[in-house]
């Protein structure tokens, strides 16, 4: 072998030593923090003797998905949660109950017992989908008096380089659960989490779904010395991709009491109930029971289901109304068109407000080349739900890349000629700021967004939008005789003075009891 030759070879195991002396020094490294940590927080023989804990919480959670601006401020949801994590047994219970003042109240949760998975609404139990077993453990193993001890368990944990939050050094680990990386930031001084970041299943439940790959980054604050002294944050703050999303305190924490058992008793009647089979709004039924194509006007199709959408034939095409929820939706929303309308092309979708129902499914449309009309103050979340990687389960838009052909509105505009011709109008309310209504006037209908919605005993939750909405048509001088919204059939314009009538006449609002 030539000394060139040799050279090489032992610059090769010299390289390879370095990495491996690297890799092993940085597995000490890990060990050695998590270590720390785990005293910091108590020690690891008494986190591991809890075996259940019952957490009593006060909180908010920002709808960012259905405020009136998309940087906020927000509308919050006041939330009083009831939460028992069950490691002994895996189980699970999570009951809220949230207020949405002065609007609405609402009780939501989740069960798992005996390796099935039930959902709580308003009392009722029914039961839920599988995948929530999933997102169940995730929140069990990232609950924070168990975070430290599922890092320490897995054997990919690893010491990624310190950065600085809160303007205090932090000491970063790594490891992967259920193939999506989690971070802990380790404050360096007392080695206690300042938080934690992930973006797996869990972090994909509800509206943050239609945002692609998300991660939740819980912060933890106002420390406390708990029984057995066991340290544990009273104050927990959730952001997704930097959004604030929920803030709980701590009212009330047991550890290691007893469970009563009927807490998560399963009445018989639902014990073996089918089973959904996703949570994704990626997977939402197209419709829903009963609801069939209803032709609301000669050419206008109205699509009913949980978020009615709209076809408008025109000369030249098909104008979609609406683009809601998820990807997916709006795939099954095309091919409806085309079922509908077969040989004519989809000239053009409208979004009528910034409220993820309304757009959520606007990729889709970006993917196939269809013209976007959207509301000029929606530019930017428009752009963010455009722009969003969907890389862990891409859509098709993430898999052309197309740009988006957006026409932003800020005045009257025009879409089409003859009996179906569309103008759009931006309402320019108070609290419909971010909304559009669509006009068809040889028809004389008025299509008005979501500025408000209609209760089941007929009564409409919000006047102020009411009003709102009237006084747009007003001040565009339109002779509405008929209106539908994304939540409300066809109706009578004239009802709506009625509210405006009702609503003077006595002290509002009276909350929700």
């Amino acid at each position: 072998m030539t000394r060139r030759a040799v050279g090489i070879c032992l610059g090769i195991i010299l390289a390879a030593s370095t990495q491996l002396l690297s890799a092993v020094r940085t597995l000490d490294d890990a060990s050695t923090l998590i270590h720390q940590a785990l005293e910091a927080q108590g020690g690891e023989q008494k986190l591991r003797s809890i075996q259940n804990t019952h957490w009593n919480f006060v909180g908010y959670r920002n709808e960012i998905e259905e405020s009136e601006r998309p940087e906020g401020p927000y509308i919050a949801e006041f939330d009083q949660t009831d939460e028992i994590h069950d490691f002994e047994n895996f189980r699970y219970l999570s009951v809220t109950s949230a207020d949405v003042y002065p609007v609405f109240r609402f009780t939501r949760g989740i069960l798992v017992t005996k390796g099935t998975v039930f959902r709580i609404m308003n009392s009722k139990k029914l039961a839920g989908p599988s995948e929530y077993l999933q997102v169940v453990h995730e929140r069990l193993a990232l609950s924070p008096e168990r975070l430290l001890l599922t890092a320490a368990d897995a054997r990919d944990l690893h010491r990624e380089p310190d950065t600085m939050l809160q303007s205090v050094p932090q000491n970063v680990l790594r490891f992967d659960l259920d193939g999506f990386p989690v971070r802990i930031f380790l404050n360096a001084h007392t080695h206690l989490p300042t938080a934690v970041d992930y973006g797996g299943p869990s972090a994909h439940t509800g509206f943050w779904a239609y945002l692609g790959d998300i991660t939740l980054r819980t912060w933890y604050s106002s420390w406390w010395l708990a029984k057995g002294g066991i340290h544990l944050p009273m104050q927990w703050n959730i952001e997704g991709n930097g959004l604030p999303d929920q803030m709980v305190v701590v009212k009330r924490l047991r550890l290691n009491e007893g469970i009563r058992e009927e807490q998560f008793a399963i009445p018989p009647d639902i014990e073996h109930q089918p089973h959904p089979k996703s949570v994704s709004p990626e997977d939402v039924p197209f419709g829903g029971p009963g609801n069939s194509p209803e032709e609301i006007a000669p050419g206008v199709i109205l699509l009913p289901g949980p978020w009615n959408v709209t076809l408008i034939r025109q000369r030249d095409g098909i104008v979609v109304l609406e683009a809601p929820i998820s990807s997916t939706y709006s795939t099954k929303v095309i091919a409806e068109a085309r079922r509908l309308f077969p040989g004519q092309r989809i000239k053009a979708v409208i979004s009528t407000s910034d409220s993820w129902p309304h757009l959520a499914g606007i990729r889709q449309f970006v993917a196939e080349q269809i013209p976007i009309y959207a509301l000029n103050l929606n530019h930017a979340i428009l752009t963010r739900i455009v722009d969003s990687p969907h890389i862990s389960r891409p859509d098709d838009l993430q898999r052309t890349q197309r740009k988006p052909d957006v026409h932003l509105i800020s005045e009257k505009a025009v879409i089409g000629s003859g009996e179906n011709r569309l103008e759009l109008f931006s309402i320019r309310g108070e609290t419909t700021e971010r909304q559009m209504m669509v006009y068809l006037p040889e028809q004389k209908l008025l299509y008005g967004s979501d500025a408000f919605q209609r209760n089941p005993d007929g009564t409409y939750n919000l006047p102020q939008t009411v009003t709102e909405l009237m006084d747009a048509v007003n001040r565009e001088h339109l002779n509405v005789r008929k209106y539908f919204m994304m939540h409300i059939k066809l109706s009578s314009w004239s009802d709506l003075q009625g509210v405006i009538s009702d609503a003077i006449s006595k002290d509002s609002p009276n909350a929700v009891e």
